[in-house]
């Protein structure tokens, strides 16, 4: 139990931002695109609380990850309102509004590990805030591809949908009401798996070469 708690600890603080970063990343993009309505209801903040659901952000990640000893986690955030007919040009600029969201969390993710090289770098020996950079760095690479995923109401699905021919698309969407358990049965089937591990893979290819030039420089 102490290590469970530990380990909520070291990850609260990177979810907690992972997912506050992500939700307002996409008001923010809804409203540049043309779409205010969840700055008009208060959603284009950085404060935490929200975008926190207490449920779906806190409660069942905790009891998730606590009965099942750490092997299954999943969680959301309450979900920005967007008008997508207000967005200036609807179809194509629901994607740009959508990749807003997993754009957030790979940037954090770059931020962290940024973070977790100067520590190393400073010879900093507390182990807490160097496993915190490494969940900083995990969490985001989680999010980024979950919510990549081409299903809706997931971002991928919201991309999907932006790219394909009107008639497709308006077929594609009208699987948005079941999405979510479509999503879920994959999760519990560990079959998401063989969508997450290339996608996060890639990503994490693409950062470490992005900090190359500073790894080099410091080393």
């Amino acid at each position: 139990m102490e290590e469970i708690i530990q380990t909520i600890a070291v990850y609260a603080l990177p979810v907690i931002f992972a997912i506050t970063l992500h939700e307002a990343a996409h008001a923010y993009a809804a409203r540049y695109f043309g779409d205010s309505t969840a700055y008009m209801q208060g959603r284009m903040s950085l404060n935490p609380i929200k975008h926190i659901d207490p449920l779906g952000t806190l409660v069942i990640p905790a009891v998730l990850y606590i009965a099942t000893s750490g092997a299954f986690l999943f969680g959301y955030a309450k979900p920005v309102p967007i008008n997508f007919g207000n967005l200036r040009k609807p179809k194509r600029d629901m994607a740009w509004v959508a990749l807003a969201g997993p754009g957030a969390n790979f940037i954090m993710a770059l931020l962290w590990m940024i973070l977790a090289i100067f520590l190393g770098v400073g010879e900093v020996s507390e182990p807490f805030f160097l496993r915190m950079a490494q969940a900083g760095i995990l969490s985001n690479l989680v999010m980024f591809a979950f919510n990549l995923f081409p299903i809706p109401p997931l971002d991928g699905g919201r991309v999907m949908t932006s790219m394909l021919p009107n008639r497709y698309a308006y077929k594609f969407a009208q699987i948005e009401p079941y999405g979510f358990f479509i999503v879920m049965g994959l999760v519990m089937l560990k079959l998401l798996y063989f969508w997450m591990a290339p996608v996060m893979t890639i990503a994490h290819t693409a950062l470490r070469l992005i900090i190359s030039p500073l790894t080099i420089f410091l080393n």
